[in-house]
């Protein structure tokens, strides 16, 4: 376990070619009006050229702003692991090495990103375990109703394993024959429940992590607990995180640095000044005579 109070930053900054260079490059290249340039003029758009890092830095903004495209090009261009495939076109590798980064050391051999797309397969990967073993276990009552009372003669070598069944039919009650054929459920959880637990799994010691969204499939209850246990890998167990969010919960994380993708020139904001926290004071200062 970390020491309380040594906080680490692995990767210090990255940066993105600035619009300039993403023009002479795009204009160079023989496509038709079909094809796609990205991630080519996504992030100039905003004229975001360059992420400095703290332990905690939040890409903030709404669908279509470019927090999960840089996600992606920062975990190409470093290199690191990642569950599910994402998407990119034949574009991005020109991309990726038109950026560049620095670090202090070495980025640490478990660092990953987890994308929304990576929990909800594990959620689905749970659910379909559970299922499979519910199949077995109904297919399971049926054999030992049917070996417990058939009239089972043996008559060759062949028959030999039928006659095991029916003798182990025989010996146990039908709970425990169950029990001995089939493999205790995986304990399947509600999504929230799975979803965090996938992070629990994921995030290790010593590591740096991108985040994209992981508010989703998360209740608030549940959102609060990651926050806690995000800031405690912080504190107490050497991570340092990248999180594309717009969850007010997660942007509340202490220390954390901000970039609002929202404007027009991506800035550096104090979490309470954003769009999306103000909507929600707004909304809950209105009904506030209501709470009481």
């Amino acid at each position: 376990m970390g020491e309380a109070g040594v906080l680490m930053i692995y990767l210090s900054h990255f940066e993105f070619p600035d619009r300039e260079k993403e023009y002479d490059f795009t204009m160079g290249q023989k496509h038709t009006c079909y094809d796609t340039v990205y991630p080519f003029l996504v992030l100039s758009a905003h004229q975001l050229r360059m992420l400095d890092f703290e332990e905690v830095t939040i890409l903030y903004g709404g669908n279509g702003s470019g927090k999960t495209t840089a996600l992606n090009v920062i975990a190409e261009k470093l290199g690191i692991e990642r569950d599910t495939l994402y998407n990119r076109s034949n574009f991005f590798g020109d991309y990726t090495k038109m950026c560049s980064y620095e670090t202090i050391g070495k980025i640490p051999k478990d660092s990953r990103i987890i994308t929304s797309d990576d929990v909800f397969d594990f959620m689905l990967n749970l659910r379909s375990i559970n299922e499979g073993i519910d199949r077995k276990r109904e297919e399971l009552f049926e054999e030992y109703q049917e070996a417990k009372y058939s009239r089972f003669q043996m008559h060759s070598l062949d028959d030999y394993e039928q006659l095991k069944k029916v003798n182990a039919a025989r010996r146990n009650t039908q709970s425990k024959f169950i029990r001995n054929n089939l493999q205790d459920n995986v304990r399947e959880h509600s999504n929230g429940e799975s979803a965090f637990l996938y992070f629990a799994d994921k995030i290790k010691e010593n590591g740096l992590y991108l985040l994209d969204e992981p508010e989703n499939s998360l209740s608030p209850e549940k959102q609060q607990e990651l926050l806690r246990f995000l800031e405690d890998s912080v504190r107490f167990f050497h991570c340092q995180f990248v999180i594309a969010t717009h969850s007010p919960f997660l942007l509340s994380m202490r220390g954390a640095k901000v970039y609002d993708l929202d404007e027009e020139v991506v800035d550096v904001k104090r979490w309470t000044e954003l769009g999306n926290v103000r909507a929600y004071y707004n909304f809950f200062k209105k009904y506030e005579s209501e709470f009481r």
